[in-house]
């Protein structure tokens, strides 16, 4: 069935689809990683959830129910951070329950709490649309974007807050940018990976390239080519069995490449380490 990755209609817009995904989501986990907000993605992944059900019962695609929901979450989350009204695992949690509670009861009302709701939550990548494969890349062009030109500011605020705000940077501006920027690829990975695992993508690369590589810039090279190999691998694995989900397939591929990474990196360690004069 591999070939029909190439050859079929919606081989080609899996194929693209997944390429997209696993490319541009460490662009976004890189600096979630670098300020130890790696579960930011999962908590707005919860809200997308919620934003789904909403959608649904008003009569709106859910595509953009779980936008517009994921935004406004993602805004609020940052909020909370910057005025210390709730700790930082105590906001995740509650957003977390909020958007998984207010998921699932309103695809039940809505009668979708089925079959289409495991794809929401992991993914259906073999049944997506063009329309999908032109929504998917247009979010991540804007991700890339965004982060190609605000790279400096963005590394700066990730590797010293309070330097970059003392320097005249506009912190709390970037922060709010790069949360909204972890909502537009939470939506755009939720047809290709599902709700649930594409914070994975965002996050397993960044820590597989950080084992090998020796700065912020390398390390974003190396997970950026680790997310892309995840995803074209992964899914040929997938199609190559038939009935393997190629969401979880590709995220246990990224697993896998972080594992070989870190003994690789461990090996390097060890090679490099100073000898003891005698």
């Amino acid at each position: 069935m591999i070939d029909l990755l190439f050859t079929a209609e919606f081989g080609r817009r899996a194929l693209i689809a997944a390429t997209v995904i696993g490319v541009v989501a460490p662009f976004v986990g890189a600096f979630l990683v670098q300020r130890r907000l790696s579960l930011v993605g999962d908590g707005v992944g919860h809200l997308a959830l919620a934003g789904v059900a909403i959608g649904t019962l008003v009569g709106v695609s859910g595509t953009w129910g779980a936008l517009i929901v994921a935004l406004l979450g993602a805004a609020l989350l940052e909020m909370l951070r910057v005025r210390g009204r709730l700790t930082g695992d105590l906001s995740l949690a509650l957003l977390f329950y909020l958007g998984i509670a207010t998921g699932v009861v309103g695809l039940s009302l809505a009668g979708r709490f089925n079959t289409s709701a495991l794809g929401i939550l992991f993914g259906s990548l073999f049944s997506i649309s063009w329309g999908d494969v032109l929504l998917i890349g247009a979010l991540g062009a804007i991700v890339v974007a965004a982060v190609v030109l605000l790279y400096r500011p963005l590394l700066a605020v990730a590797l010293d807050e309070e330097t970059a705000r003392a320097a005249g940077l506009p912190v709390d501006a970037l922060n709010l940018l790069l949360v909204c920027l972890t909502a537009l690829l939470v939506v755009g990975g939720m047809r290709v990976v599902g709700l649930l695992l594409v914070a994975a993508l965002m996050v397993v690369p960044v820590a597989a390239g950080s084992k090998v590589a020796h700065s912020f810039r390398a390390t974003l090279g190396w997970a950026v080519a680790i997310g892309g190999a995840s995803a074209l691998v992964g899914l040929m694995i997938a199609a190559a069995q038939g009935e393997l989900a190629p969401g979880g397939t590709i995220v246990l591929t990224s697993i896998m490449a972080f594992v070989v990474f870190a003994a690789v990196g461990r090996r390097a360690a060890v090679a490099h380490r100073p000898r003891k004069s005698t």
